[in-house]
């Protein structure tokens, strides 16, 4: 399909065509480890499907479609897109991370890569002068998480891509929480973006795959043989399942969102609630940022009760019904969690408290039900 789309429709056709064989309107599951050849190197386009799939590549061509990007990757998780990133840089490189970010992604970076020489500075991004300071020679990557998990902090990408630049570093932002729908790092500047599509991107809490995407080749030709070389590749059944979410990604984030805001402002008007961190309020920091950079405000959102101790929050969270329990996020149905013991736990306390995630910090994924038997379900646990 030659013209551009927009993206509600590129969702459901950017980067597709019918299948070759019998044109089946849904890229088909190749269940298939190896491909005929008619003479030794004679294959037309796949060999092995570690390297390609004809399933995988409906689907990164879908993700680079609503990132408006030439190439994409596909990957068994988001921590295998993330360790492929990591993966481009040679001992004594250093690396600028934002201090609020996935326990997984900090623990990747500091248990795994900097006991290979890469030095890593940990730093609050929603000032860029914070991010200028650690800028030197040896920078080579500025990692961004824009909302932050879970504390939902801002940061400017174009502000950051600039310094970026100017530094011949790489940026490379994690669009997880917003997804493609609501922020597009690439045209903001960035060099890589990178998606846990378990989350938003599939949709439906049945798969685990990441996602790349990036524009310029010479540094897709790095991570794509990273990617075949290290072999941390998803499986067509789980390419399959995450195209089927991305074709309702725009309608369910719209309802994500509007069921978020209506769950933050009434968290904010709780009495029982000290805190609630969201970039749609006006008093949250960067909120003009969020406003320019994102289309809207998303479903996530965390919040510390009053008193803000632990056995509130795990009082809380144990006696929600509708909201499950449970890790991961941006699934149909609504999630709690608590950072301090679930999604954060491989990051010591003193850095957690650091950065705001406290022992009383509950975080929400506000599915698509109705909304006012979310706030219902809150309203009887917090009690």
């Amino acid at each position: 399909m030659d013209k551009k789309l927009r993206f509600n429709s590129a969702t459901i056709h950017g980067g597709q065509e019918p299948d070759k064989a019998y044109g089946s309107v849904m890229p088909p599951i190749y269940q298939t480890s190896t491909y005929a050849q008619t003479t030794p190197g004679g294959h037309q386009g796949y060999e092995y499907s570690r390297t390609h799939n004809p399933t995988r590549t409906a689907l990164e061509r879908s993700i680079a479609s609503l990132e408006n990007a030439k190439h994409g990757l596909a990957f068994a998780s988001g921590m295998a897109a993330m360790d492929t990133v990591l993966k481009l840089f040679n001992p004594g490189d250093e690396i600028i991370s934002t201090d609020d970010l996935y326990g997984g992604s900090y623990r990747l970076m500091t248990q795994i890569f900097e006991k290979y020489g890469l030095k890593i500075h940990f730093v609050n991004m929603e000032n860029p002068d914070s991010v200028a300071q650690h800028l030197n020679e040896k920078t080579r990557l500025i990692w961004i998480e824009t909302p932050t998990n879970p504390m939902m902090k801002v940061v400017d990408i174009a502000a950051i891509a600039a310094l970026g630049k100017g530094h011949k570093a790489l940026v490379a932002v994690d669009n997880t929480f917003a997804s493609p729908y609501l922020q597009q790092p690439l045209d903001l500047g960035a060099d890589i973006v990178l998606h846990s599509a378990t989350k938003y991107l599939a949709g439906h809490s049945d798969t685990v795959l990441g996602l790349l995407v990036v524009n310029d080749d010479a540094l897709q030709e790095k991570l794509a043989f990273i990617q075949n070389s290290s072999g941390g590749v998803p499986g067509p059944m789980d390419c399959f399942l995450t195209l089927r979410g991305i074709k309702t990604l725009h309608i369910r984030i719209q309802r994500h969102s509007e069921n978020g805001a209506a769950v933050a402002l009434f968290l904010m008007q709780h009495p029982k609630i000290e805190k609630v961190y969201w970039p749609g309020f006006v008093n949250h920091p960067n909120h003009e940022v969020a406003k320019s950079q994102m289309k809207d405000f998303g479903g996530m959102l965390s919040f510390v009760p009053k008193g803000g101790d632990l056995a509130t929050s795990i009082n809380i969270v144990e006696k929600l019904k509708l909201f499950t329990l449970a890790e991961s996020l941006g699934g149909v149905e609504s999630l709690a969690g608590h950072p301090a013991s679930m999604t954060h736990a491989s990051i010591p306390k003193a850095v957690r408290e650091k950065s705001g995630i406290v022992d009383g910090l509950i975080r929400l994924s506000v599915g698509i039900e109705d909304v006012q038997d979310l706030i219902e379900d809150l309203d009887q646990a917090i009690g």
